[in-house]
C-alpha cells in the first residue's frame, strides 16, 4: 500500500488558498490509485475556534473530490456542528469512489489552547479496513494519551492515521510519542502534522511513518513536504506474532469506549 502524508502551511480559515496549496502538492506526485492520502488537522483553515466562518461543506467536497480523481483513499479534517451547535473537530476517511466511510470526532479537545471551550469531546473510536489494513484516525492531543491508542488496538487496529497541528514549541514530544505509540501498539503510525505559522503560534512539521516496531520509515523537516513511501500491511501482523508482548496486556487496567467498525469496501 502505499501512503502519502501532506504537511502545508495551512492559509488561516482560507479553504481555497489551503485547498489549492494540497492540490498543488498531490499534482506534483499523484497518489497511487487505492493508495491512502492523509492530511493535518483543520487542514483547510488552520486550529481555529470561528466555527461560524469555518463550518461549510466546502472541505468534504474538496476531499472528496481528490479521491474521485486520484482513486485514493484520504482521511481529511475539517469542523463540523453537533446537533446542539458546538463544534466537533473531525477526521473523515473517504475510500477511493468518494464514499465517506466514517468520521472520528477529537475525543481530548485540547483544554490549555481554550479547544474544549468550542469543540465538544467525541465518544467513540473508528476503524476502517482500508486495503486490508485495519485503520484507527486519531487528532493532535489524543496522542497524550496511550489508553486510547491501547483501546483502539485492543479492538484490532493495526494502523494509527494522526492529523496535527502541533506546536513548534513542543516538537520533541511530538516525534517522541509518536514513535512510542507505534512501539508500544505493535502498530504504524501514520502522523501528519502542518508546518508554517498562523496568527497564533509556529508550527515545524515533522510529520512521520513509523513502522510497527519504531523505526523511522519517513520524516519530514519543517518546510511543506509530501512524504510519500510503500508499506506493506503484513508486516504489523508479522511483527505481532514473532513478538507477543500484547498477551501480557492486563485488560482490566483499560476501561472501555464506544467504537464503529466500517465495513470493508
Amino acid at each position: 500500500m502505499q501512503v502519502t502524508i501532506v504537511q502545508h502551511d495551512i492559509a488561516w480559515e482560507d479553504k481555497a488558498g489551503s485547498q489549492a496549496q494540497m492540490n498543488a502538492m498531490l499534482d506534483a506526485s499523484p497518489p497511487r490509485e487505492n493508495g491512502f492520502v492523509l492530511v493535518p488537522e483543520l487542514c483547510d483553515v488552520g486550529f481555529s475556534m470561528n466555527l461560524d466562518t469555518i463550518v461549510d461543506d466546502r472541505t468534504a467536497t474538496w476531499a472528496r473530490e481528490r479521491a474521485m480523481r486520484d482513486r485514493c483513499w484520504i482521511q481529511y479534517g475539517d469542523a463540523q456542528l453537533d446537533p446542539d451547535g458546538h463544534g466537533l473537530n473531525c477526521a473523515t476517511i473517504i475510500d477511493p469512489a468518494g464514499t465517506m466511510r466514517g468520521t472520528y470526532r477529537k475525543v481530548h479537545p485540547f483544554s490549555h489552547g481554550l479547544e474544549s471551550q468550542y469543540y465538544a469531546a467525541g465518544r467513540e473510536l473508528l476503524l476502517v479496513d482500508i486495503g486490508g489494513l485495519r485503520v484507527c484516525p486519531l487528532i493532535c492531543y489524543d496522542l497524550r494519551f496511550p489508553e486510547l491508542w491501547r483501546l483502539a488496538r485492543q479492538a484490532g487496529a493495526e494502523a494509527f492515521t494522526i492529523g496535527a497541528s502541533w506546536p513548534a514549541a513542543r516538537h520533541e514530544h511530538w516525534r517522541s510519542l509518536l514513535v512510542a505509540r507505534a512501539i508500544e501498539n505493535q502498530a504504524f503510525v501514520f502522523a501528519s502534522n502542518r508546518c508554517g505559522a498562523d496568527p497564533y503560534l509556529e508550527y515545524a512539521g515533522g510529520s512521520m511513518i513509523v513502522s510497527p516496531q519504531g523505526t523511522m520509515l519517513a520524516e519530514a523537516d519543517s518546510n511543506p513536504t509530501l512524504l510519500q513511501i510503500e508499506i506493506e500491511p503484513e508486516d504489523v501482523r508479522a511483527w505481532r506474532d514473532e513478538f507477543r508482548c500484547h498477551d501480557d496486556v492486563n485488560e482490566a487496567f483499560l476501561g472501555t469506549i464506544a467504537l464503529t467498525q466500517a465495513d470493508p469496501a
